[in-house]
């Protein structure tokens, strides 16, 4: 720590700024600190404007860094952490200024990261938090691993010589590296300057070193090669080589391409029926593997890849494209998946170059399945635009013409620039108008749309969690269960909680308590978005409405520490622990120590137990301790390291007034429990001003924070942890009346993509006739569908405090959807639609587990796909609260018709898109110069 302590707070802000603009760069060092630190830290120094209010105060001092909540009792880092909500990313710049400021607890080391580079052709770079966590084993073993991690930007090389330390191979010894993905599917890793990202190895993997024999054979030996089946079956073991190429030199000739990378499988084949093929997860890809399978199952565009007609219209020159490698390895993916030869294949040759084109795919973190099918879709329509110059096509608006005329210019000034299989496919066309408040203009734009984001009409309330503190000693705590407003502020939690426990909201403080501390005490004009679902909430009861209108109370925070004989150091602090629940105890007046110490003693009497004053419990801490400096060499250390008011006998005439009401002398009165101490807001840092026992007025205000600090024999004695922490539940969390879960009908969703709506100050629209922006209103209408209707459902909501899944159940049919009312260019006639695929969301946010449903070609049955495993399902089966992506066909298609003659109808009869941004309708990007996020709708639904 630096001496004389921090700078100025106006000149930490500025530094620590400055040092925030700084931009990743390949092999730099960055640090990961801890969220609520970084926060109290902000707060300390008055960084953000609107959180000023405690600038400078000691109180409010972080005290030494503490990133306990980051890691597990071995010091490794947390599993499942995230940016913002766990850790902020911070420059070595900005963590040594900070670390020089205010040191960091006893035994912890910083958290460091190299930064590396992801992507191919669009390169990106990332601190990696994570490191790639490998399963070490040997041939001669595969029983045995040993788990080693290393950085993705790692060599084959280092990865090789790593392995020849572990299992002490000598280097004379010549070695093989095989990536082993299940018992009987093997891949060789060749190439030696490949990084361990660029070969696809995923966390977990199991990677084989193989010794070479001494007869000069190598115990696992190829026994034919083929050019692509990356695929393997659980029947029989049979050796393969697949090559591949990086697309660095152009496309590669022939019939298949030629991907070159030096890698070679052991994989296996079986009898299967075409289509039915699973997809091994090569990592957290099961959204991949979902999106996949539900595309694999649209008829035509799966007919278009078997019948090769894609080779025909690749556009490996496109500058928008992707040099048609994501066209080769899907159609790749493709032809394995339908020839009926494999049970299961591993998509390795689209996974890498899918990473290639988009870097936030590139990694094995979990990602999301729609998106990932809009980038296919996408990447598609590029490597296959049959347009191989691009002409200028100029838009023009409305201007009062019938919607007929217009949507036929929007569609075929689109055709001019975009013409592939995936436009005849998969896009409708949507028509915006937005109405000025002000002017009464009225824009209408046609637009193209790849897919329908749906939100949900769900009512905008949320279910809360809180641990109901009351002021009275003999009451536990409680866990309540709340309705509240979604985007409701603090006051109605309050409220709310104020129904149920019968004291006026006023009285109720609400805190978020993290690691035996308060890190924020809420105002009641506080947005509940503030609030995360993994925040631990407590509501205390205090015996004032307001301090501010009676300044002779103050409600004191109270924390709990262990004054603990010295022990080593953990990753969880050094000497003094924080434990237990923190308090609020509301004081009056000029308040004592000894009047502090009975007021404790009475708050926590349902769990400390007080001695008899006779007892002279202290003494075999004494003698302990003794013991154990003596073996130490310490004799002349003070018991428990520091001379305190609790370790002397208090002997000054000021305690013998004191005590004249008892009768008796306490020249050599009784130890305490505990003592007190003025600590800063996180409880990490004792403050400057000490709290004198000598019966005079403590020095107090509303921004005081109090430690207790106990004896170690005393809390061993005398406070029952188990009583302390007991809380009991509110028959509110005790689901004997659970509410009915709620049930969406799809139409209802469409419904509410269609109805019209004010847009948000955040999210104007720019009227070009009052030349400014202005909270216009917006309505969207389906003019035409297209052959393939892909339906997202919007159960995932984000913003800056708030992520959130809906898990209502969206009812939809299987069979019959029709869309006749929703079309309003009723020229079109009927619209009849059969579902065909699903995609799966299982679990929450940052995790779960993605699945698919698809409906079978030429069986025409149901099969349920997870991973590598496929069974047989049924219509029942499909509908299921876990649907996030639907996908219907047309009735009346044929494939063999499509594919010979592509669709160049009018827009009035057939679907378009937009020039290349390949947008969603209203689900992502902007239309008719509107921004479509951030809908808002009536007050009781929520549009997520």
């Amino acid at each position: 720590m630096a001496e004389g302590g921090p700078p100025e707070c106006q000149t930490q802000k500025d530094e620590i700024r400055n040092c925030l603009n700084q931009q990743l760069k390949k092999g730099d060092i960055w640090y990961l600190l801890d969220t609520k630190w970084y926060k109290q830290w902000k707060k300390y120094v008055g960084y953000d404007k609107w959180d000023s209010g405690c600038v400078g105060e000691a109180s409010a001092n972080p005290g030494p860094i503490d990133n306990s909540p980051l890691l597990k009792g071995d010091g490794q880092l947390q599993e499942h952490l995230s940016e913002d909500l766990d850790y902020m990313l911070l420059p070595g710049d900005a963590w040594n200024r900070l670390l020089s400021w205010y040191g960091i607890i006893p035994g912890q080391e910083p958290i460091c990261r190299g930064v590396i580079e992801q992507g191919m052709f669009v390169k990106h770079c990332k601190v990696e938090v994570y490191l790639l966590e490998l399963k070490l084993c040997e041939n001669s073993n595969l029983d045995k691993t040993t788990a080693k991690q290393f950085s993705r930007s790692s060599t084959i090389a280092q990865l090789e010589k790593k392995m020849r330390e572990v299992f002490s191979i000598k280097e004379d010894k010549e070695v093989r590296l095989w990536n082993r993905y299940m018992s009987n599917t093997y891949e060789h890793l060749s190439k030696m300057e490949n990084s361990l990202q660029d070969s696809g190895l995923y966390p977990g993997q199991v990677i084989v070193i193989e010794e070479k024999n001494d007869d000069g054979t190598w115990p696992r030996q190829a026994k034919s090669t083929s050019s692509y089946n990356t695929s393997s079956t659980s029947s029989y073991e049979k050796t393969s080589t697949r090559s591949y190429s990086n697309y660095e030199g152009g496309v590669s000739q022939g019939s298949t391409s030629s991907y070159n990378s030096g890698y070679s499988y052991e994989a296996g084949r079986g009898v299967a029926t075409p289509g039915v093929c699973g997809l091994s997860n090569l990592g957290n890809t099961c959204f991949m593997n979902s999106a996949l399978q539900c595309m694999s199952n649209v008829p035509m565009l799966s007919d278009y890849f078997l019948s090769n007609k894609w080779k025909e219209e690749l556009n490996p020159d496109n500058p928008l494209g992707m040099r048609g490698e994501i066209a080769e390895s899907y159609a790749e993916l493709i032809q394995t998946i339908w020839s009926g030869k494999y049970m299961y294949t591993l998509p390795r040759a689209f996974k890498l170059s899918v990473g290639r084109f988009a870097p936030q795919f590139s990694g094995y973190q979990q990602q999301d399945s729609q998106e990932l099918m809009a980038f296919l879709l996408d990447g598609l329509h590029e490597d296959l635009n049959r347009i191989k110059s691009k002409p200028y096509v100029e838009l023009t608006d409305a201007n009062d013409r019938p919607d007929e005329v217009v949507a036929k210019e929007a569609w075929e000034n689109y055709r001019k620039r975009n013409d592939s299989v995936i436009i005849d496919t998969f896009h409708g066309l949507l028509k915006s108008t937005v109405k000025c408040p002000q002017c009464n203009k009225i824009s209408v734009t046609f637009d193209p749309f790849c897919y329908l984001s749906l939100p949900l009409p769900i009512k905008k309330e949320r279910q809360m969690s809180v641990t109901w503190v009351p002021l009275s000693p003999e009451e536990k705590p409680q866990i309540i269960r709340l309705t509240v407003p979604k985007s409701g502020c603090v006051g109605d939690l309050t409220k709310a909680l104020s129904k149920i426990v019968d004291v006026p909201h006023k009285m109720i403080k609400i805190t978020d308590v993290y690691n035996h501390r308060f890190h924020k005490v809420f105002k009641e004009e506080e947005g509940l978005n503030h609030i995360l679902e993994r925040d631990i909430i407590y509501a205390y009861e205090v015996c004032v409405k307001n301090t501010e209108d009676d300044p002779n109370i103050v409600v004191l925070p109270i924390y709990f520490r262990d004054k603990g004989r010295s022990r080593p150091s953990t990753n969880y602090g050094g000497r003094d622990q924080l434990f237990g629940t923190p308090l609020f105890i509301p004081v009056k007046g000029k308040v004592t120590y000894d009047m502090l110490y009975d007021l404790l003693l009475v708050q926590m009497k349902r769990y400390v137990k007080v001695p008899d004053p006779k007892e002279e419990w202290w003494k075999d801490e004494d003698r302990e301790e003794m013991e154990t400096n003596e073996e130490n060499g310490d004799t002349d250390k003070p018991v428990n390291g520091e001379v305190s008011n609790m370790d002397v006998c208090e002997s000054d005439d000021e305690l013998e007034d004191k005590k004249k009401d008892n009768g008796e002398s306490k020249s050599c009165k009784a130890r305490r429990l505990f003592t007190f101490s003025a600590v800063n807001s996180y409880g990490s840092a004792e403050l400057d001003h000490k709290f004198i026992d000598d019966g005079s007025p403590l020095k107090i205000t509303p921004k005081t924070y109090v430690a207790v600090d106990w004896h170690t024999v005393a809390k061993e004695k005398f406070y029952d942890e188990k009583e302390a922490e007991s809380v009991e539940e509110h028959e509110s969390g005790k689901n004997k009346n659970p509410q009915k879960k709620q049930v969406i009908q799809l139409k209802d969703c469409l419904q509410l993509f269609t109805e019209a709506e004010k847009l948000s100050e955040h999210d104007p629209w720019y009227c070009p006739s009052c030349k400014k922006h202005q909270q216009a209103t917006k309505k969207f209408d389906l003019w035409s569908l297209p052959n393939i209707l892909i339906i997202h459902l919007k159960r995932f909501s984000y913003n800056r405090y708030w992520r959130d899944k809906i898990d209502a159940l969206v009812e939809f049919p299987v069979k019959d959807l029709m869309l006749d009312k929703c079309v309003i260019n009723k020229k079109l006639g009927k619209q009849r639609y059969d579902l065909i695929a699903v995609s799966n969301h299982y679990g929450g946010l940052g995790g779960g587990h993605y699945t698919a449903y698809g409906l079978n070609k030429t069986t025409n049955d149901w099969y349920y796909f997870d991973d590598s495993s496929v069974s047989q399902s049924s219509d029942d089966q499909v509908v299921s609260k876990a649907a996030y992506v639907l996908v219907y066909q047309k009735r009346g298609l044929t494939s063999s018709q499509y594919i010979s003659k592509p669709s160049n109808a009018p827009s009035t009869a057939t679907s378009g898109a937009s020039d290349c941004d390949m947008l969603n309708g209203a689900a992502a990007g902007t239309t008719n110069g509107v921004n479509t996020n951030g809908i808002n709708h009536n007050d009781d639904m929520d549009t997520n």
